[in-house]
């Protein structure tokens, strides 16, 4: 019986030394997983979902935990998630495609907090440490060079921008300073498209505008500040049967590539190199993590022209 007892106190011993090494949160021979939180407004943008998941899978190659959380379309309820960030003490936070001067509280808890905020397509502000994504007025300018060109220098456009999303305000921006060099060419409007459901917004307000339009038929071109409200544009040109007048996007979208090749009033958009943007987001993280200074805060990835 002795000798039971003996070999129980012992295992009890063992058991009392060893689990403390292995529970708590331990950061020691590989127990240090970084988790980083992902905020956005717009995951249910094809682009925006795409770019996320992208930075996930090049994350997860860190062995670091990502958790992304969605407001669709509530930018107060942006402030909110940050402020939830903080208080689960993550490593460091991810603005997917959101405005970071709407989001000046939650950032504020997060410099409180000593957490780093990165901005992934997004914008700077105080409490942001960089910010990554194309360069989007280029974008804007190359894509209304190509519409200007599709409709032979002349006639009246409407462009669909989003202002609260900085990289589509600063397309709108390239696009329109374009599009007023040339004489021929007369911007009618600008409308707001709405986040989420922007190609039926962009569908319905196309219809609106042809309605208008019938008898005189001079619209001669759309430019949209990204794919999805250009793909509803076509959808109601096709309807109603108005091929000759002009489209173009942003993004390189998939569903936009077959519809450039099909060959209809869809005629180019700009691929962003979402693929590079998520890798070498990743990378200035891990560098940041361990110590390392980023020599910028503005981070700008080339886009490539796509038409038929």
């Amino acid at each position: 019986m002795k000798k039971i007892s003996v070999i129980l106190i012992t295992v009890v011993l063992a058991v009392i030394i060893i689990v403390p090494a292995f529970s708590g949160g331990s950061r020691e021979e590989g127990q240090d997983v970084k988790t980083i939180a992902v905020v956005t407004p717009y995951m249910a943008n094809a682009t925006t979902a795409y770019v996320i998941e992208q930075f996930k899978t090049d994350a997860s190659e860190k062995g670091w935990k990502v958790n992304v959380s969605d407001t669709a379309g509530d930018f107060g309820l942006l402030v909110s998630r940050i402020e939830d960030a903080v208080a689960q003490n993550v490593d460091a936070i991810v603005l997917g495609m959101g405005d970071p001067a709407q989001m000046t509280k939650g950032l504020k808890s997060a410099m409180d907090a000593g957490i780093p905020v990165f901005g992934l397509d997004a914008g700077l502000a105080d409490g942001v440490v960089l910010n990554i994504t194309s360069d989007n007025a280029d974008l804007g300018r190359q894509t209304a060079k190509l519409l200007a060109e599709a409709i032979g220098g002349k006639g009246n456009i409407i462009m669909y921008t989003h202002d609260p999303h900085p990289g589509v305000r600063a397309r709108a921006v390239g696009a329109e300073e374009v599009l007023n060099s040339y004489p021929g060419i007369t911007i009618v409007n600008k409308f707001h498209i709405n986040v989420p459901g922007p190609v039926d917004n962009a569908r319905k307000i196309t219809e609106d505008v042809l309605t208008a339009d019938s008898s005189e038929k001079v619209l001669a071109g759309i430019w949209a500040g990204w794919d999805e409200p250009a793909y509803g544009a076509t959808q109601a040109l096709e309807a109603a049967g108005r091929i000759d007048v002009k489209v173009v996007g942003v993004d390189g979208s998939d569903f936009a590539k077959s519809e450039i090749d099909k060959g209809g009033p869809f005629v180019g958009t700009i691929e962003q190199d979402f693929d590079a943007m998520a890798f070498k987001l990743v990378e200035l993280i891990d560098g940041y993590f361990t110590g390392s200074t980023p020599d910028s805060d503005w981070y700008q990835i080339p886009g490539k022209l796509y038409k038929k």
